[in-house]
């Protein structure tokens, strides 16, 4: 069975490895940083050699490829896949490239599912056997889709990701959405990671993925520099 590290630092020192197979609930409130803790969690995924897939529904990949280049953080695109539910939506006319394909919107969660499978595919051949699935965000998916289309969707995905030994982590955004449908896309999750900002600082924790919940962590919601010095340290190796 493979491992993983989470790819928060705050974290991994706790926790330790994640097994192959979890499905992860990242949940959070709206401006919290959350898109740059999964970018983050990109990044460390890629350093420790796994293929990542990133379904992003609020940013375009040429951006997502953008905010990597402004912070000077390298990355091996032949290990990303960006499955870009942004910019069709958009009228923005771009072909499908080696890392990035585009599905029409974040409505269709066929074409979305098809990109997903594309890029499993390249990647189950590339000789690498770990892969990361990140979706940000299924609140978006949410506001196109019904409850019960966007959970058989994940069902699907969630399954598959078990099967692969690979591990998901799925975004949501805490307040926007009844109780009910929390609950309900819990059950297709093996953990929990919650992030909540308090006066100006920001805190994490997970349930589910250890003996006991870790209570909350104070974290680095801006750790470009630190990754840098890391890449950078690499690369001398």
């Amino acid at each position: 069975m493979a491992e993983y590290k989470l790819g928060v630092s705050e974290l991994d020192k706790i926790l330790g490895d994640v097994r192959g197979g979890s499905n992860i609930m990242l949940i959070g409130p709206a401006m919290c940083k959350k898109d740059s803790l999964v970018y983050d969690i990109v990044h460390a995924s890629l350093l420790h050699g796994e293929n990542v897939i990133l379904v992003t529904t609020e940013e375009t990949g040429s951006g997502i490829l953008k905010w990597f280049k402004q912070h000077e953080l390298g990355i091996n695109r032949g290990q990303l896949g960006i499955v870009d539910c942004v910019s069709t939506s958009l009228g923005i006319r771009v072909s499908d490239t080696e890392n990035i394909k585009m599905a029409p919107s974040p409505l269709d969660l066929t074409g979305i599912g098809i990109k997903i499978s594309e890029f499993l595919r390249q990647f189950n051949g590339s000789g690498k056997q770990k892969t990361r699935l990140i979706i940000n965000s299924i609140s978006t998916i949410l506001m196109y889709s019904n409850l019960q289309t966007v959970f058989r969707f994940l069902h699907v995905f969630t399954g598959r990701i078990k099967a692969a030994d690979a591990i998901g982590i799925y975004v949501l955004e805490n307040g926007m959405h009844d109780d009910k449908t929390v609950a309900t896309l819990k059950k297709l999750f093996d953990g929990v990671i919650e992030i909540k900002e308090e006066n100006d600082e920001f805190f994490i924790k997970a349930m589910g993925l250890g003996a006991k919940p870790t209570g909350w962590i104070e974290y680095n919601v801006d750790r470009a520099e630190s990754m840098l010095q890391t890449t950078r340290s690499l690369n001398k190796v």
